[in-house]
């Protein structure tokens, strides 16, 4: 399954790992903002959270980063995004 139709899988969460103030200028939305240096504290939050998980940022350099903390912690269904642009563009691109 490619990214796309992961992102629009009705159980799929999208998690915004920006700072609080980039989140406020604009996000996905529905997405959760758990910025990338609060992740450690709320694992068993984002573990409840079931279904596939994208994460993503503005370049998708610190989504990356969450996703492989996200996984190493054993969360799998854990995706990289990218950045907010690219999130979106699947978004509107749905058929």
């Amino acid at each position: 399954m490619d990214l796309r139709n992961i992102i629009n899988q009705a159980d799929t969460t999208l998690i915004d790992v920006r700072a609080p103030f980039e989140y406020v200028m604009g996000h996905v939305a529905g997405a959760k903002n758990i910025p990338l240096g609060d992740i450690l504290n709320r694992i068993e939050e984002i573990r409840q959270l079931g279904g596939p998980i994208v994460v993503y940022c503005r370049s998708g350099a610190r989504s990356g980063q969450a996703m492989a903390f996200l996984r190493a912690q054993g969360i799998r269904e854990v995706y990289n995004g990218g950045g907010l642009q690219d999130v979106e563009a699947y978004l509107e691109n749905v058929c």
